[in-house]
């Protein structure tokens, strides 16, 4: 259910987006309860004390956003909402959505079915040269490949598809080129492809960035085929979170010789589909279902109540770095999920709590 937003409530989505405190999860709960993005940055700063913080949250004024939707003009840029008409049904569908989104090129690629490819940065030549491979074919099938525009696989996996339908998601604003050197494919990518980013434009990448970039690269995606992964790699938390979003995994296996194969020979003992080419790919998509629709996108119909000082530092209190589920939250307090999702917001909002997807919740 989407609906289309006016120019001031677009830029007070943005706003919004962009407060000090709001995730996606706090940002999908605000909308929900308060219908508008203008009624929920008014509530925020009474929200943010009842959760024990002692300054209102930070939040961009109007001229800052202004300046973030000119920067983004500047570079011919789309900002596409989570509740907008082209918003990628995929990515709607997880919950929850990222709340916006910056991109560059081709935006009607988001809509056509896509798969991911993703693998080690410092691949072997075999490796690229099978995923590059893997691309073309899979191309010429008429899917979309998104990766992330990393070294090694993901550069191999955008230049073989990029003829047929290439998606690059980037950890920093929709301009950071990163590595440098793929300043060039990022061009090919812009005028044949899409350039998507959740960030500012302008704004660098960082190390916590990636396993957002890697939802949704895994989000975007019907299935995900991991090329070359060593134990502890980024590919892997693609993976991961390709599984817990209802995503196909795909693994390329390799020897057992060379540490970079074995982060997929171990996908694939836990129960991963084997790829040997594209017919596996192919195999794998027919077991699917389609993308579920997205539960009643952003209509203020929400279950969050009003908490009161007591239950919020009830919550405040069963929280701990483990994360723990609202369900159980709302066995060990007693009350209604309405009740401890508002009081999550509110300690979410005053920085003593992370409220992850998956109705998760952890200390801040």
């Amino acid at each position: 259910m989407t609906h289309t937003l006016s120019p001031e409530a677009r830029r007070d989505w943005l706003r919004l987006a962009r407060t000090e405190g709001v995730g996606p999860v706090t940002f999908d709960q605000l909308i929900r309860r308060y219908a508008e993005p203008g009624r929920a940055l008014a509530a925020l700063p009474e929200l943010a004390r009842r959760g024990g913080r002692s300054r209102p949250p930070a939040i961009p004024t109007v001229q800052e956003a202004e300046a973030e939707l000119a920067a983004g003009e500047a570079l011919d840029a789309q900002l596409i909402c989570a509740c907008d008409p082209v918003y990628p049904p995929s990515l709607a569908a997880l919950d929850p959505p990222p709340p916006v989104l910056w991109a560059r090129g081709d935006v009607s690629l988001l809509e056509r079915t896509t798969v991911a490819i993703v693998g080690a940065r410092v691949a072997s030549a075999a490796g690229q040269r099978f995923a590059r491979g893997l691309a073309a074919d899979l191309g010429q099938a008429g899917l979309v490949v998104v990766s992330g525009m990393a070294r090694g696989i993901d550069g191999a996996a955008h230049e073989g598809s990029l003829e047929h339908g290439a998606v690059a998601v980037l950890g920093g604003g929709v301009d950071d080129i990163y590595p440098p050197e793929h300043r060039d494919l990022y061009q090919r990518l812009i005028e044949h492809g899409c350039v998507v980013a959740e960030h500012p434009p302008g704004r660098q990448a960082q190390a916590r960035d990636f396993p957002r970039r890697n939802r949704i690269i895994a989000g975007l995606s019907r299935a995900v085929i991991v090329v070359e992964a060593e134990l502890r790699s980024g590919s892997l938390i693609t993976a991961r979170l390709a599984g817990e979003q209802g995503r196909e995994v795909l693994a390329v296996p390799g020897s057992p010789l060379d540490p970079r194969a074995r982060g997929t020979n171990d996908l694939i003992r836990q129960g991963a589909a084997l790829c040997e080419g594209a017919a596996d790919v192919f195999r794998a998509l027919e077991t699917l279902g389609g993308v579920r629709e997205p539960p009643c996108a952003y209509r203020g119909a929400g279950d969050m109540t009003d908490s009161d000082v007591g239950l919020t530092e009830t919550v405040a209190a069963l929280l701990s770095p483990t994360p723990v589920s609202r369900d159980e939250l709302v066995r060990a307090t007693g009350r209604e999920a309405g009740a401890v999702a508002a009081a999550l917001v509110e300690l979410a909002l005053a920085g003593r709590a992370e409220l992850l997807p998956g109705g998760m919740a952890a200390t801040g």
